[in-house]
């Protein structure tokens, strides 16, 4: 269902109810939008400014598209006005193709160790909207606080969040498996220390898992 509606502004961000997403007017129509719809509550706001999704009060995501990568650097401009005039955590979503891999190191490089931000790789929107719809699904619920709940969405996880935690550097299929089996989701994996993340992979692998997320 995509309605229109106007939240109020809080402290520079969008109000955004439990269960509900809020995205650019710009996405009406799209194929993220269609995939949405009947998943996830989806309003369209015109004035989001550089953000395509808001999650919650507090996070929100940006989406870096292969012909956004393939047309130059105003993307880049465009995440770090983000990063300096807002205070949201921000979740970076790029589209990674065979066409747009080559720029990937370089995409990696800023968002994750010049600002500081999430980043995760995606082959297409459809994947894009499964994953948005999970990370909104973890914001409902408090996972971390029940281990039923864990165990449980590792057990039904998104093949397309299964695919996004197989293309971190140093992480294949079995230990994308383990990670998701111990953490139950890309959120709680973001937010793994150094020690933890060693207890599944090893510490080489940790590091270069935390190194990339950048958490």
């Amino acid at each position: 269902m995509t309605t229109k509606a106007n939240f109020p502004v809080a402290a520079g961000s969008i109000v955004v109810p439990y269960g509900h997403v809020i995205g650019n007017e710009k996405w009406r129509g799209s194929e993220i939008a269609q995939r949405l719809q009947g998943k996830i509550r989806l309003i369209f706001e015109d004035d989001l400014g550089l953000v395509d999704f808001h999650i919650s009060n507090r996070i929100c995501i940006l989406y870096i598209s292969e012909a956004d990568l393939v047309a130059g650097d105003e993307f880049k401009r465009r995440l770090v006005r983000f990063r300096n005039a807002s205070s949201l955590g921000g979740i970076v979503i790029v589209e990674k193709t065979q066409i747009s891999d080559q720029y990937f190191f370089a995409v990696q490089k800023l968002v994750v160790l010049e600002l500081g931000m999430v980043l995760l790789p995606v082959a297409n929107q459809g994947e894009a909207s499964q994953l948005i719809i999970q990370l909104v699904r973890e914001q409902s619920k408090d996972h971390s606080s029940n281990p039923f709940l864990r165990k449980q969405c590792s057990q039904l996880v998104e093949p397309s969040v299964f695919r996004t935690v197989q293309r971190i550097p140093g992480v294949g299929k079995t230990k994308a498996l383990l990670l998701l089996q111990q953490f139950g989701s890309i959120h709680q994996l973001c937010n793994a220390s150094v020690e933890e993340l060693e207890l599944v992979v090893g510490q080489t692998a940790a590091q270069q898992i935390h190194n990339f997320l950048g958490s």
